[in-house]
């Protein structure tokens, strides 16, 4: 991308980085409520759907 302008759409979905990073704080934006609001979260484990209680929600790392 050239210095001075924004990066159009395609370019954004080009290089990825950005959605990437706007991906990884979005789930831990969505961790942290549902921890706070006492929801529990589906993961996969061993190819199963498994619910993991609020009390057993790791935090995830701080924000980079």
């Amino acid at each position: 991308m050239a210095a001075g302008r924004e990066a159009t759409i395609a370019e954004k979905f080009r290089e990825g980085k950005q959605i990437d990073r706007a991906l990884v704080k979005a789930v831990r934006e969505a961790i942290r409520m549902h921890k706070r609001l006492g929801q529990p979260i589906a993961t996969l484990r061993d190819g199963e759907v498994v619910l993991i209680p609020p009390e057993e929600i790791p935090e995830p790392p701080a924000d980079e």
